[in-house]
């Protein structure tokens, strides 16, 4: 690996002078730069790097959530940020202290393309984001109550028993949460299903 594809990205030098204290610190992990940022200044400093002309860093490529093992490790918000003029890449973490309420603010506000992904992130990890304008399930259904799966005390095969998932599964009436137009998107596939296994065919239906 050359010293120039080990070099930090020129924007945490930026970050540093311009936020100080708010970033934590940074390294270079197999070529890509990663700063870690203080929950409280997260949102103010995503900003910047979206709205800099410097930075430029305009396309929001994905947020997602990190738990290790050691249980004494900070659970990370991690986004992942594209500068599509500048052809940069720039990875962001909020560390949360596990002991104290998961919370960071939306970046909905920012990137639209947020409120999918801070919801699944909400969903799998039990993240609150904050000013998020529909944070609710997005996988699981509203009242799923085993709690969060991708959090590492979430036992593999969930808390409850699989006769109790299922009932519990079929009780919420997932139906319930869309509308007829779009459960009405599911009958053609529905129909050609049918029709296939009356030939006594199987396999997927395209």
């Amino acid at each position: 690996m050359t010293a120039a594809t080990l070099a930090a990205s020129p924007s945490v030098a930026a970050l540093r002078a311009r936020f100080g204290e708010a970033i934590v610190r940074d390294r270079v992990i197999c070529g890509d730069s990663v700063v870690w940022v203080a929950a409280g200044s997260a949102h103010e400093v995503l900003a910047w790097l979206r709205d800099d002309p410097d930075q430029q860093f305009n396309y929001l490529t994905d947020v997602t959530a990190v738990e290790y093992r050691d249980g004494e490790l900070p659970l990370e918000v991690v986004y992942q940020l594209r500068s599509l003029p500048r052809r940069a890449d720039l990875r962001i973490k909020v560390e949360l202290d596990k002991s104290a309420p998961l919370e960071v603010e939306s970046v909905c506000d920012l990137w639209t393309g947020a409120n999918w992904v801070e919801r699944e992130v909400y969903d799998m990890f039990g993240i609150t984001f904050r000013n998020h304008p529909d944070l609710r399930r997005i996988l699981m259904w509203e009242t799923y109550a085993e709690g969060h799966p991708l959090r590492k005390d979430f036992p593999l095969r969930g808390h409850f028993s699989r006769s109790e998932q299922t009932r519990q599964a079929l009780a919420a009436k997932p139906e319930s949460h869309y509308s007829i137009e779009e459960l009405g998107m599911a009958a053609p596939h529905d129909a050609a299903l049918r029709e296939r296994l009356a030939r006594g065919e199987r396999g997927e239906v395209a």
